[in-house]
C-alpha cells in the first residue's frame, strides 16, 4: 500500500466536512477561510515513542492523546478549534495498528468539529507530529503575561493522576488503591480531556491560563515571568483525589499534583472582581475549578504554604534536555 492508499483509506473518509475548508487533503496545501474578526491560533505537539508513550501502547488511545494534547493548547489560549493537520512516522506498515490509530484520532477530531486538512506519512521511528488551527474573537485570546499581583490562582479538574496513571503503568504498587480509581488514573494519563469549554468561558474573565504538560509548578512558572509576579500556593487548598491521598499521604498527593505533569488541565488567574463567574463556569462545565492560592507582587517564584506557613517541598516538573525529573 503507497503512502497516498494509506491516507485516502484511514484518514481521507472523515464525517466532518467543514464549510471553512475551501481545499483540504489531496493538494499541495490546504485553503481555509477564517471568520471575521477573528485571529488564527496555532500550535504543533510532537509525541515520539519511548519518550512520550510506551512503544506497546493502544493505538486508539494513542490517537486520541496525539490531538488532545494539542487541543489542549488552543483551549488555554480560549480558542475554537477547527482543523488539524498529522504527519505520522511508521517503522512499518501495520494495517491494523493504523486502523485503530486513525479511529481514536479522527473521533476526537470529530467531536470537537474539527477536520484534517494535510499532513505527511514517511517511514522511521514512530513519531506523530500534530498541528492544530483555531480561531479566537478578536483581542480575547488568553495569554500568560497579562496576570498582575492580587490575582487568585485557579486550576481545573484533579492534576496528578496522570502522573501516577504513569506511575502504575511502570510498574508501582498500589495496593492500597482501588482497581477503580487505578483506572481512572491510566485513563486520564492516556485519553485526557482537553478544557475547550472552559478556556472560552474564561476570555474576558481570566488575566492569563496555560495548560499543564510539564507539571502545575512548572508551568506556573511561565506565568509568573510573562507577569513579573511572584505566587503562593496553599497546599490544603489544592484539589487531591481523596483516595490517592489515603493510599500514599498528603504530602506525596501534593507532590504528584504540583509535579506531575501529563494532565492537560487548565491553569489560570482571575482578578477579584472576575472571582464571581468562576463558580458559573464551573456549574455550566461540571467541571471543578479550585482556587489553590495568588499571585503577589515581586521575583517570578513560587512560596508553598500550608496553614499559612512556608512549606519546604522538592519539586521538579517535565524537561526534555535533563536528567533530573
Amino acid at each position: 500500500m503507497s503512502e497516498f492508499d494509506l491516507i485516502d483509506k484511514y484518514f481521507f473518509q472523515q464525517v466532518t466536512q467543514r464549510k471553512d475548508v475551501i481545499l483540504g487533503i489531496g493538494d499541495d496545501c490546504a485553503l481555509l477561510s477564517m471568520p471575521a474578526k477573528a485571529q488564527l491560533a496555532v500550535s504543533t505537539d510532537t509525541l515520539v515513542s519511548g519518550v512520550h508513550f510506551f512503544a506497546d501502547v493502544d493505538p486508539r488511545a494513542l490517537g486520541h492523546k496525539a490531538l488532545a494534547v494539542n487541543i489542549s493548547d488552543l483551549a488555554a489560549m480560549g480558542a475554537t478549534p477547527a482543523w488539524v493537520s498529522l504527519a505520522i512516522t511508521l517503522p512499518e506498515l501495520n494495517e491494523a495498528w493504523l486502523s485503530e490509530f486513525a479511529q481514536g484520532f479522527l473521533a476526537l477530531a470529530e467531536y470537537y468539529g474539527m477536520q484534517l486538512v494535510g499532513g505527511d506519512t514517511t517511514k522511521g521511528p514512530l513519531s506523530i507530529t500534530v498541528t492544530v488551527h483555531g480561531h479566537v474573537p478578536q483581542g480575547k485570546a488568553l495569554t500568560r503575561h497579562q496576570a498582575k499581583a492580587g490575582d487568585w490562582i485557579y486550576v481545573s479538574g484533579q492534576p496528578g493522576e496522570a502522573s501516577l496513571g504513569l506511575q502504575l503503568l511502570q510498574g508501582l504498587s498500589a495496593s492500597g488503591l482501588s482497581a477503580n480509581t487505578q483506572q481512572h488514573c491510566i485513563n486520564r494519563l492516556q485519553q485526557p480531556t482537553p478544557r475547550v469549554v472552559i478556556g472560552a468561558a474564561l476570555r474576558g474573565v481570566a488575566s492569563a491560563c496555560i495548560d499543564i504538560s510539564d507539571g502545575l509548578a512548572q508551568d506556573l512558572g511561565h506565568i509568573l515571568a510573562a507577569s513579573h509576579c511572584g505566587a503562593d500556593i496553599h497546599l490544603e487548598q489544592l484539589p487531591l483525589n481523596a483516595d490517592i491521598v489515603n493510599a500514599i499521604a498528603f504530602e506525596q498527593a501534593c507532590r504528584l499534583c504540583l509535579a506531575g505533569g501529563d494532565d492537560y488541565e487548565l491553569l489560570f488567574t482571575v482578578p477579584e472582581e472576575q472571582r464571581s463567574q468562576i463558580e458559573v463556569i464551573a456549574s455550566n462545565t461540571g467541571v471543578p475549578l479550585t482556587c489553590i492560592g495568588r499571585l503577589v507582587a515581586g521575583k517570578p517564584e513560587l512560596t508553598l504554604k500550608l496553614d499559612n506557613q512556608h512549606y519546604q517541598l522538592p519539586l521538579a516538573g517535565w524537561d526534555h534536555f535533563s536528567d533530573k525529573k
